[in-house]
């Protein structure tokens, strides 16, 4: 076809004319099937798809066949994240290092296991020869995740031993994308300032001695100035982003690529590709779309009536983005508290005032407060509604000064050690491919020449 001759959106509006898909399957379907609509059991649970020794998510019990709330808890091989946290913060130190360690190889580090760890990681920092220039500056992304997804497969061309996935090479390349992708994030917001925002670009490199995120700070700033504070608030962040289960998209993404046997650039790829969607990843943004929208037709921020008025407004389609989704609040496992919002929120409230944002803050306190009693309300069985750890990180990102094309990259960065740990669970314990099934609804349809078709 000569594309040069044909008006094209013309063509394609004809095909997506010609669209007619069936529309969404009755519900009553799925329960005479027995399908798992999201791979969910009715009562919303996960089902069983393995198991695993990497973390836990711990959100509520059962009694008598009932779920019953309790204060959530996120376990890193066994260890309480909220114990790593607050270990960190005693000794006033970065945490992030130890606690992908922890993800990677099963158990705490020694001083002289981190010591060595921390080392390795920073020189996994360096990324190959001519790489920034050919993939991330020559082709730039409006979508820094997509870019990231690209990177992370182009990394498979300047890999001497890509497809090999023993042990040793495993963690290998484990390692070098855990210090790469912070490079890699950076680099392709500053390709995407220059090409598509029309702005000054500046590329720093990352520099000895510091931890993962006083170097994305450092890169990220055009004076490569930051507080001790600052770098701790996003390291905390970090930690807590670092996993959660292998039931989560993303995850279960990357353990069923892997499973086919590919390589690890693809698998993390397809991670990072599910992250992405505003249903995993994105929601962080759209807490912050939420917080500015109320800030915007809410007279007197600190009122909980005036509040309470618009949230039911949200709640009922009359006002936000017209889902009725009150962002930040609900969780599929945890019921009476997110630990991860718990912790970030308290370790956000440190800098606050400093940073000026102490009415955002109280705003979305009040958010927390607020929402159960409206939500709960419609809710068929009152297990428990809580703020989920979205509430308060994309304040923190706005705290520190991260652009919002960077909030799920940001994300992903973190997630990175979660992704590797399952993949490397995965090559270890399964040694099956995953294939689940579904259940035809189609009919035998009879072959009618082309000929005899009717337009």
């Amino acid at each position: 076809m000569n594309y040069q001759t044909v008006d094209i959106e013309k063509e394609f509006k004809y095909l997506a004319d010609r669209y007619n898909p069936d529309g969404e399957f009755d519900a009553k379907l799925y329960t005479m099937s027995n399908a798992k609509r999201g791979l969910r059991n009715a009562d919303g649970t996960g089902i069983v798809a393995g198991i695993t020794r990497i973390s836990n998510v711990h959100g509520y019990l059962i009694n008598e066949y009932e779920r019953v709330p309790v204060d959530g808890e996120l376990f890193y091989r066994g260890v309480n994240v909220a114990d790593i946290v607050a270990a960190c913060s005693k000794e006033d130190r970065f945490g992030y290092d130890e606690a992908s360690w922890l993800l990677l190889f099963g158990e705490l580090p020694t001083r002289d296991d981190l010591e060595l760890y921390s080392r390795l990681i920073q020189k996994c920092r360096q990324i190959p020869n001519d790489f920034i220039d050919d993939v991330i500056m020559r082709n730039p992304c409006r979508d820094i995740m997509n870019k990231l997804a690209r990177s992370v497969l182009s990394l498979y061309a300047y890999d001497e031993d890509p497809d090999n996935t023993s042990e040793v090479n495993s963690l290998r390349q484990s390692m070098e994308l855990i210090g790469r992708l912070p490079v890699m994030m950076v680099a392709a917001y500053q390709a995407k300032r220059r090409a598509f925002d029309y702005e000054s670009m500046f590329l720093h490199m990352p520099l000895v001695g510091l931890s993962t995120a006083e170097n994305i700070l450092s890169t990220l700033r055009a004076d490569r100035q930051f507080t001790h504070e600052e770098a701790l608030l996003l390291d905390r962040c970090m930690i807590l982003h670092a996993e959660h289960g292998g039931g989560n998209n993303s995850a279960f993404v990357c353990r069923a690529v892997t499973s086919s046997g590919t390589d690890i650039y693809s698998a993390i790829s397809a991670a990072i590709g599910a992250l992405k969607g505003p249903r995993h990843g994105g929601a962080n943004l759209k807490v912050c779309d939420m917080l500015d929208d109320i800030k915007e037709h809410v007279r007197d921020i600190r009122d909980d009536d005036e509040i309470r008025n618009y949230l039911v407004k949200i709640f009922n389609r009359e006002a936000g983005d017209g889902t009725g989704l009150i962002y930040g609040m609900g969780h599929a496992v945890y019921t009476r508290s997110d630990p991860r919002a718990v912790i970030l929120k308290r370790e956000a409230e440190k800098l606050v005032d400093e940073k000026g944002f102490r009415d955002d803050f109280t705003l979305l306190d009040a958010v927390e407060r607020l929402s159960p009693s409206i939500l709960n309300a419609k809710m068929i069985d009152d297990t428990g509604i809580c703020a989920n750890v979205d509430m308060y990180s994309g304040l923190v990102y706005r705290m520190l000064g991260i652009p919002r094309e960077l909030f799920t990259p940001l994300f992903a960065v973190s997630r990175m050690a979660g992704w590797c740990a399952h993949r490397l669970e995965e090559i270890q314990t399964c040694h099956r491919i995953m294939r689940p099934a579904y259940r035809p609804l189609t009919k035998s349809v009879e072959y009618v020449p082309l000929d005899e078709r009717k337009n």
